[in-house]
């Protein structure tokens, strides 16, 4: 029985060092939740991902880090 591969932590940064984005990854694919920010720390956008497609409900937040909106993205559907 093979071994699930567990999620690590990923991090990405701005040009002066801030956190741009900070999320999980299994083989380099973007999984579970995950956050961007702007330079100034305040949260731009959040969501989960599932195998590296964005699924669920996304939140964009204002300049203040107030929401905005709320997204609900649908699974693709799997071509056959």
């Amino acid at each position: 029985m093979a071994k699930r591969p567990k999620p690590e932590p990923h991090v990405e940064y701005h040009r002066d060092g801030s956190i741009w984005a900070r999320g999980q990854t299994i083989g380099g694919v973007p999984t579970g939740y995950w956050e961007w920010f702007r330079r100034d720390g305040v949260r731009m956008r959040s969501g989960t991902f599932s195998e590296g497609e964005q699924t669920g409900e996304w939140t964009t937040y204002d300049k203040t880090g107030a929401v905005y909106k709320v997204t609900t993205i649908k699974p693709k559907k799997k071509q056959v």
